[in-house]
């Protein structure tokens, strides 16, 4: 590894409703990084489609640098996203983007601009990465992308995070690679961040963590259901392929879930239906589809049940649209 005495310069792009945690958490390792080295090795500045004001989700207003320019080849291009990414997601954005790398810069995106990226073009055929919560919509948009799980990613000049604190992981492999670990781990030190993450490690809690049960039987049967909701698997075979019987997986279920295998195998399909309707432009007949329901009227009546509203009705009420 070749470490530089040039500054390297960061452009953040923020974009409407960005969020506020996964762009701080970036400029701050940069800011800590040249107080720790006692010198200048990053700069930064702020650039917005249109310069002047941009909001972030939490309702703070930022001055930006400038508007969308033309950068220097050396030059990384971070762009922030945040709540309602579609429509920040703008025409003239993607265009700037594209010319921006065919010119040959390294591009990233923070928390949900990873939809922008994927919609310039930026990541087919990549290794990616989204906040758990928009990896439904995106999976389903934009089937060229090697989709992961990973807390970021790094692929050939192109950079994903999965929102949060995650930013904090990618920047700290990116001072590393340019100024060597010992800064990146001073760095971490000053944040108070004990446990640095590599692209290898995924996002969201293991399924004892999340569900706070550690059987790891019933750990590994809701790994199998997550896995499988276009095609669910029936309760007779998941039992059977975790060697026990179907009745001892229903007591299992019901002792630390309260519920039925079949009933919780129901809630994974609607919690992902509900994403999809509300994060994507498919069809109510093809989110059906893809959760497992082969007939659309049975879609529509365990929907009413679960959320009290019917799939066509949540599709319309604009008011209570997920971030993506």
């Amino acid at each position: 590894m070749t470490l530089t005495d040039k500054a390297s310069h960061f452009v953040f792009v923020l974009l409407d409703n960005f969020s506020l945690l996964s762009f701080a958490s970036a400029v701050e390792c940069l800011r800590i990084a040249n107080r720790m080295s006692a010198r200048t090795i990053f700069t930064w500045e702020l650039q917005s489609e249109g310069g002047g004001m941009v909001s972030c989700s939490a309702g703070t207003t930022f001055a930006t640098d400038a508007p969308l320019g033309e950068l220097r080849r050396e030059d990384t291009i971070l762009i922030c996203g945040g709540l309602d990414i579609q429509s920040a997601t703008t025409k003239p954005l993607l265009n700037w983007l594209r010319r921006e790398a065919r010119r040959g810069l390294a591009i990233g995106g923070l928390c949900t601009a990873s939809y922008t990226m994927a919609r310039a073009g930026l990541l087919d055929g990549k290794r990616a990465t989204i906040h758990w919560e928009n990896q439904d919509s995106f999976s389903e948009a934009f089937e060229d992308v090697n989709l992961t799980k990973s807390v970021f990613t790094l692929d050939n000049g192109r950079m994903t995070t999965a929102g949060g604190t995650a930013s904090i992981d990618l920047m700290l492999k990116l001072i590393a690679d340019k100024q060597g670990e010992d800064l990146a781990n001073s760095v971490a030190d000053q944040l108070i961040y004990s446990s640095i993450r590599t692209d290898q490690d995924t996002q969201r809690l293991s399924v004892p963590t999340r569900i706070g049960v550690r059987h790891p039987k019933l750990s590994l049967v809701i790994q199998m259901m997550e896995q499988n909701i276009e095609e669910p698997i029936s309760p007779a075979i998941l039992a059977r392929d975790v060697g026990m019987s179907t009745r001892q997986l229903e007591r299992l279920f019901r002792r630390y879930l309260n519920r039925s295998p079949k009933r919780y195998y129901m809630e994974l399909r609607l919690q992902k239906a509900r994403n999809l309707l509300m994060q994507t432009d498919m069809s109510v007949i093809n989110v059906a589809l893809a959760c497992g329901f082969s007939s659309p009227s049975h879609f529509s009546k365990c929907y009413r049940t679960q959320y009290n509203t019917t799939p066509y009705r949540e599709r319309g009420s604009q008011s209570t649209r997920l971030p993506i």
